[in-house]
């Protein structure tokens, strides 16, 4: 269980602080279970609410500073996830993108990446549904990975490729 002010991953929502934990009184809801009252904070306009016994959803603690730098200096060690099928592949993306699991992440990226070059290299154009995982699996990271470091999410990709620069 998660108290008030701890920060999690949900999800596709992305970072969130936990801001209440208690019944809504919302209509359409059960009044007396309890929910999580999470406030995603790259969008704080927003307010997210998780049943306390959900099993469904990820939910799970920010990676710490010291498990982001180590994320980091792995990347070029982490595989590709070369799938031909197109439908398989956007299924593995979604699943991906569920699990909320930084690794994934990073694999789908480096993997969307290359396809990329690879299609491009080809006088092929990117394929929407490419850019789109792309997009969303990068921003999926890029928050969590700000938030451990205690950086802005925009200097991230600066701050990965000179880290593996470095290496």
């Amino acid at each position: 269980m998660y108290n008030v002010n701890d920060m999690v991953v949900y999800g596709n929502q992305g970072v969130c602080e936990v801001v209440k934990i208690g019944t809504l009184s919302m209509s359409m809801v059960d009044k007396k279970k309890k929910y999580y009252t999470l406030r995603p904070i790259y969008q704080r306009e927003a307010a997210v609410y998780v049943p306390v016994d959900n099993v469904t959803a990820v939910m799970r603690p920010v990676i710490s500073k010291t498990e982001a730098e180590d994320l980091i200096r792995k990347i070029p060690d982490i595989d590709y996830a070369w799938i031909t099928n197109e439908q398989e592949r956007e299924t593995q993306y979604k699943n991906a993108l569920k699990t909320c699991d930084c690794e994934e992440l990073v694999k789908i990226i480096k993997t969307l990446f290359k396809r990329k070059k690879t299609r491009i290299d080809e006088g092929k154009k990117v394929t929407v549904v490419d850019e789109r995982y792309f997009r969303q699996a990068e921003n999926q990271l890029y928050e969590e990975l700000a938030y451990a470091l205690n950086m802005d999410k925009n200097e991230i990709g600066d701050y990965i490729n000179k880290s593996i620069a470095g290496k």
